[in-house]
């Protein structure tokens, strides 16, 4: 049955002499109300249909809500037999098929509610009558039209702030460039990092050594020199800055131009380890070479547009398939002649004395890390997230694994490792083991990181630490002015990383607040004003 709303009453005399030009007012002023009345009602219709929807989620129990979700529907279908009701009904069809819509229907709609009113009102002069049917499809394509732009401009939002991510500044290009240069032109760049006179240091047992695994000049640079400046005893802290081949030009000129002293600095390339153990090498091939072939097929690996593209942003995130990211599960293989070490993050700013966390008893564990409990036993919630958010526990060879997806997940940001425990075990083996696992997967075991592998590896072989020791996500949201004032490693983890400009202002000025303003190459480049 198909409802009329109609202007005047029935009459088929066409011949009815014109009404007054007040009363013609009147009546556009009756059918402006009568759409704004219909259009308030969808709306209420859509918000009730999400509150029964969701109610379930806001109730203790399947039966708790029954009688006031039962009661609201009675509300909102029953009664009445007035154009409201027939309204409903005909919104309730209607919006079982509105995806079905006419895409040329749907971009004629109109684009605000003063622009239907508008079509309303022409409708009702020309015709003295509004056909129901035809308003809720109005109304519907307009909704879907709106809800299609809503959503176009969130995702192109989203699109452009993850592009901002990953960009690395002109600045930080040119600091890299300028580095170069002056290695290949000075002396001074060119120096031993650390001098000779310090090099006993770096297997001094009584150090304090703090290992660093980044192609990050600028971030190794902050987070070394913040590091200094918090520590009480800093002729205690020897620096150990494992990069690649392609950053050890500009990162060894950079610490020798700028040495820390007295604290120590060594900075190693890829390239320069003297691995004498053959199974050392094979090793760290392994690793590398299970990554290469990872990044192969995940670029591969698509099932059809939207898949596509997803995995194409997937994997432009710097840390998505960074050999050095992957690399940090060889440090026994890096420093075989050390027995401890801390190991940071280069998105970190240290603010509190490391001596704290190098003493830490590990009590027979490999690792000491923030967030590696459970919530119920150990008290508290969870600083990051679950094992469940990391890896996927709907996938057999998960679940098999009888690891608790409640329980806490830790994140490398700052730990303290045994190296000395992790050599008498095999989790850089089963690391290895499972990223393979991974790719033959077809990636369905977690999303593609470096994380994900590690939380397998080194289960139940890693021990809880004071959760001040790291305050992670601070790429992602501004922490309590507390928390941030009372924690000892500040972790950028995160897209909005404190050397872009997409970084939240408060957190970017303290990160910057470590480098020095004065600096020819930091000036020059346009890092610091």
């Amino acid at each position: 049955m198909r409802l009329y709303i109609t202007a005047a009453a029935a009459d088929d005399d066409v011949t009815k002499p014109k009404a007054p030009p007040q009363q013609q007012a009147a009546r556009r002023g009756y059918r402006s109300v009568v759409v704004t009345g219909l259009l308030a009602g969808v709306l209420l219709f859509r918000a009730a249909l999400l509150a029964i929807e969701t109610g379930a989620s806001l109730c203790p129990s399947a039966t708790g809500c029954s009688d006031w979700r039962a009661g609201l529907g009675r509300w909102l279908y029953g009664g009445g037999g007035d154009a409201t009701e027939e309204f409903m009904k005909e919104w309730k069809r209607s919006h079982r098929v509105a995806t079905l819509l006419d895409p040329v229907v749907v971009e004629a709609a109109p684009d605000s509610l003063d622009d239907l009113m508008v079509e309303m009102d022409t409708i009702l002069a020309s015709y003295d009558r509004l056909d129901m049917e035809a308003v809720v499809v109005k109304i519907m394509a307009m909704l879907l039209k709106m809800d299609r732009k809503l959503k176009s401009s969130r995702i192109r939002t989203l699109f452009n702030r993850h592009l901002a991510s990953l960009g690395i500044p002109k600045s930080m290009h040119c600091l890299a460039l300028r580095l170069a240069e002056e290695f290949a032109v000075n002396s001074a760049a060119r120096s031993p990092v650390p001098l000779p006179q310090y090099a006993p240091r770096l297997t001094d047992a009584s150090r304090i050594h703090v290992c660093l695994v980044t192609d990050n000049v600028l971030a190794a640079a902050v987070a070394v020199a913040s590091a200094v400046r918090s520590s009480a005893g800093p002729s205690r802290l020897v620096f150990h800055v494992v990069t690649d081949k392609k950053s050890y030009v500009p990162m060894h000129s950079w610490f020798a131009l700028h040495p820390v002293a007295p604290a120590v600095v060594e900075v190693k390339g890829l390239h320069q380890f003297d691995w004498r153990d053959g199974d050392a090498i094979a090793s760290v091939m392994r690793t590398i070479d299970e990554v290469q072939k990872s990044s192969l097929d995940y670029h591969q690996l698509c099932d059809g547009s939207v898949e596509r593209e997803y995995r194409r942003l997937e994997a432009t995130k710097p840390s998505t398939f960074s050999i050095l990211n992957y690399l940090k599960i060889h440090l026994p293989e890096f420093f075989p002649e050390l027995l401890r070490v801390i190991l940071l993050d280069d998105d970190v700013l240290v603010r509190k004395d490391l001596a704290g966390l190098w003493e830490q008893d590990l009590e027979g564990n490999i690792m000491g890390a923030v967030g590696a409990h459970r919530p119920g036993a150990d008290g508290g919630i969870c600083i990051e997230r679950t094992l469940a958010e990391h890896l996927n526990f709907s996938d057999p060879a998960v679940s098999s694994l009888g690891l608790d997806g409640s329980h806490c997940a830790w994140s490398w940001g700052a730990t303290i490792v045994d190296l000395d425990a992790w050599r008498g075990a095999n989790v850089t083996e089963t690391y290895q083991l499972w990223l393979q696992k991974n790719r033959e997967s077809g990636f369905m075991l977690w999303k593609m990181g470096s994380l994900p592998p590690a939380l397998i590896a080194f289960d139940g072989r890693v021990r809880a630490i004071e959760p001040l020791w790291h305050l992670p996500d601070l790429g992602r949201r501004m922490p309590d002015a507390e928390l941030l004032q009372l924690s000892a490693v500040l972790h950028f983890s995160g897209p909005r990383k404190p050397w872009l400009e997409v970084a939240f202002p408060e957190l970017r000025e303290l990160w910057l607040g470590h480098l020095n303003n004065s600096d020819s190459f930091l000036r020059g480049c346009g890092v610091v004003e």
